[in-house]
């Protein structure tokens, strides 16, 4: 559901290995899809596959899962599309940047999941979590492009290594990736996160790809300082990460001129995801007694970014 460029290569490639797969997309993209399938060039090889399109789920009927890879502010307005599929049992599995929507077992995180309406919609049982690391975009509509080596993760929100788990995980690999099925997920979250709440918002100010970024010594070091405020927060949330982060820093520009997810939103004139990710972060450093000024002045200065680029 959401077959843009992580989606997209991920319908794609699952329908390579003769899954039966299909996708939920909008306009010309889904026109595009519905003509001449989804053409992919990626790390995993140049392909094309043609694979069943609707612009909402019911169409397609039920699945034994369904993959959401919708941005985090928009799971809430596909959940009616969701219901019959839940009914059925269906192994839901979320894949947004920030924090999961089901990160707490007993709470509410209101900047991803407003009112627990998320929460009370898809019975935690039936989900699987999962961190992607692996970067993209929509090239022309139904051509996507994939770069860096894909690392899916994918864990219980329980905390468990459930069948569930190994079942996705299982798919992937059938698939030609090399997925990770781990018990609790929370540190491949926050690792991911030391990454999105430093380099989207910034990209987005800047208007910048990694590579520039981490090359300004200046940009770099407030980078640095981000980072450090999140492995505080992560750390009293109960997450220790162990990496350093100069480790972290260097791990990023391995991805020399990639656009994050947040710098293609803006360009494309749509919501950023500042909520789930740095929102989220800021959520959860009050819970705690956290004190972040540098993400908070980020959060300020990107939040007045999107606002101007709205209107």
């Amino acid at each position: 559901m959401g077959a843009g460029a992580i989606g997209g290569f991920i319908a794609a490639f699952l329908a390579r290995a003769g899954n039966d797969v299909g996708v939920v997309a909008r306009g010309e993209h889904l026109a595009a899809i519905r003509g001449s399938g989804l053409r992919v060039t990626s790390t995993l090889g140049d392909f094309s596959m043609n694979v069943a399109a609707a612009s909402d789920l019911r169409e397609l009927g039920t699945y034994d899962a369904v993959l959401l890879t919708v941005k985090a502010h928009q799971v809430r307005d596909v959940l009616p599309q969701l219901e019959p599929s839940v009914e059925v049992g269906a192994t839901i599995v979320p894949l947004q940047n920030g924090i999961p929507f089901w990160y707490f077992e007993d709470r509410t995180v209101e900047s991803v999941d407003p009112q627990g309406a998320i929460r009370c919609a898809l019975p935690r049982a039936q989900i699987v979590g999962a961190v992607v690391h692996t970067s993209g975009e929509i090239l022309t509509p139904g051509a996507i492009h994939q770069s860096g080596a894909p690392n899916y993760i994918f864990g219980s929100p329980n905390r468990v290594l459930s069948k569930r788990v190994e079942e996705i995980a299982d798919l992937f690999r059938a698939a030609g990736v090399q997925p990770s099925a781990v018990g609790d997920l929370r540190p491949a979250v926050w690792f991911k996160l030391l990454g999105n709440v430093s380099l989207n918002p910034v990209s987005a100010l800047t208007r910048r790809t990694i590579a520039p970024m981490l090359e300004d010594p200046s940009i770099r070091s407030l980078i640095a300082l981000l980072m450090q405020e999140t492995l505080r927060v992560a750390a009293a949330a109960g997450v220790q990460l162990n990496v350093s982060i100069e480790e972290r820093i260097n791990l990023a520009a391995r991805l020399a001129d990639v656009k994050t997810s947040m710098l293609q939103d803006l360009e494309g004139g749509r919501p950023l995801e500042l909520e789930p990710i740095v929102g989220a972060v800021m959520e959860i450093a009050e819970m705690y007694s956290v004190s972040i000024p540098a993400i908070r002045t980020i959060y300020a200065l990107t939040k007045s970014l999107q606002r101007l680029s709205v209107a």
